[in-house]
């Protein structure tokens, strides 16, 4: 017999996995929380409910926001369940459950005057999000775009707006002119200097129709930088199904994730926040040496495993790391390439912090997968490898290694694994990259055209030079030699 979550079966879902120790109908918000995806319930939903387990600050419950159609599906299948959620933690040796519980309500995307009206209420003093590296508008440079077309369309029409960053100034607006102080936005994505990306987003879309505002924004609102991490699958049939087999819960969107977390932040919340100190969050002066270490070392790993891996038909991350030759791919990249140019990390061992994080990815229980990983890379390769790649090609280093990563994206782009099977792609630029990873066959240059993905790289004569070589070895050999004339420093024209 298994349970159907919600409110009421708390009780009997307590028999497999740990409930809150509090009252959730005695939570009030205190957070409105875009893109309620599985990683801010496997993170930022859990410090908080760890948080209230403690008996403190109650006052700091999350709503949910959707703005995407899909956002809807979202919404309904957590209603349904009384806005709980099952988070199961998979370390190598352990597994356990929990329900979550403090979110107290998800604001449907077709309710954008009720999400403005609750942006403009005074109990709202943070507005956070996790909308994914490609959700700020920014371009390889960092730069925040305002001729996107969504931007442009919510620069000429700020009564409708249609994005985060729309939907976030009129809140703002609405606040300022009932004399409201302004909530504390902040980032949870992975992206270097999040708090003042998601500020330049803010700031610039201001800009375009009320330039006075915009100052305002600037001088009154604060936007925290912060470095988050856990490694957080999608969920599917395998996830569902383990929840009701193994735990005897039945949850329309379960959360299956590791069981190591981190959150670093700077303190600069002056409309007041949640002591989440007391549940491991780190508060910093300074963000900046921890999200370069996690973006570079981590998501550049995870980034730089999946092409490979999909180009030689493995399909979970764990698989991956088994593989020899792309787990000794990995280590010789971090080692040679990428954490020689990393800042040093307080009282943080880069090497120890690498061995964590193979063993992370070498994690059978988590499922991850190599789709997930090797999606949006258009948004992910100039966040998470390209910098590795500008920075030492600055300080006159060589990049065999980091080159290589780009030419297998582009050889993964042409749309067949090794094997011939065929790559289904995730990636909002897909057509144009599939077309210039075919043309780039025979002539290298032509994936090297998107400036807004390469930036000034792209320029390099070395660079240009080791990614043409990497991707004709692709081509005539095949990964698994490409990979070994790597390991033996033989991919060197």
């Amino acid at each position: 017999m298994t349970v159907k979550l919600s409110l009421a079966s708390l009780k009997d879902a307590a028999a497999t996995a740990a409930v809150p120790a509090y009252d959730r109908e005695k939570l009030s918000a205190g957070i409105v929380h875009f893109g309620v995806g599985n990683f801010h319930r496997a993170h930022q939903a859990v410090y908080l409910d760890d948080l209230f387990n403690l008996g403190k600050d109650h006052d700091w419950a999350i709503v949910g926001a959707g703005v995407l159609p899909s956002d809807a599906a979202m919404r309904d299948k957590l209603k349904a369940q009384d806005f709980l959620t099952s988070v199961v933690e998979q370390d190598n040796n352990r597994t356990a459950a929990r329900v979550t519980a403090p979110i107290v309500d998800i604001i449907a995307p077709d309710q954008k005057a009720v999400l403005i009206e609750k942006l403009a209420d005074p109990a709202i003093r943070i507005v956070s999000m996790t909308i994914t590296e490609g959700g700020y508008f920014i371009d390889a440079s960092g730069q925040f775009n305002p001729t996107h077309p969504a931007i442009a369309e919510d620069g000429r029409n700020p009564e409708n707006p249609k994005t985060v960053f729309g939907l976030i100034l009129s809140g703002l607006k609405l606040r300022k002119s009932r004399g409201i102080a302004p909530f504390t936005i902040m980032s949870c994505d992975n992206i270097p200097g999040n708090g003042e990306v998601t500020e330049n987003a803010v700031v610039g879309l201001a800009k375009l129709s009320d330039p006075d505002f915009a100052h305002w924004i600037h001088q009154n609102v604060a936007f925290p930088n912060s470095m988050v991490d856990r490694i957080t699958p999608a969920t599917g049939t395998r996830e569902i199904d383990i929840l009701r087999n193994d735990f005897g819960i039945e949850d329309n969107w379960p959360v299956f994730c590791e069981e190591f977390k981190q959150w670093v932040m700077e303190d600069k919340f002056p409309a007041g926040r949640p002591a989440l100190e007391e549940v491991g969050v780190q508060f910093v002066p300074d963000v900046a040496p921890y999200e370069h270490m996690k973006i570079r070392i981590l998501n550049g790993g995870h980034a730089a495993i999946a092409y490979p891996a999909a180009l030689l038909d493995v399909h979970f991350v764990h698989e991956a790391m088994e593989h020899p030759l792309i787990r000794a791919f990995l280590a010789k990249l971090e080692r040679e390439e990428i954490i020689p140019i990393i800042p040093p990390v307080p009282d943080t061992s880069l090497e120890e912090y690498f061995a964590l994080i193979e063993r992370r990815f070498l994690n059978p229980k988590i499922g991850d997968t190599i789709p997930r990983l090797a999606q949006d890379g258009s948004n992910r390769q100039p966040k998470f490898i390209l910098p590795s790649t500008a920075d030492r090609l600055a300080k006159g280093l060589d990049i065999v290694g980091l080159s290589l990563v780009s030419a297998l994206w582009c050889r993964y782009f042409a749309g067949t694994s090794d094997s011939g099977k065929t790559i289904v792609f995730n990636d909002a630029s897909a057509d144009r990259l599939q077309a210039a990873a075919l043309k780039a066959k025979d002539d290298p240059d032509a994936f090297l055209v998107f400036d807004e993905i390469f930036g000034a790289v792209s320029k390099s004569e070395l660079f240009r030079k080791r990614f043409a070589h990497a991707l004709q070895t692709l081509w005539k050999e095949g990964t698994a030699k490409t990979l070994e004339l790597y390991l033996a420093d033989q991919l060197v024209k």
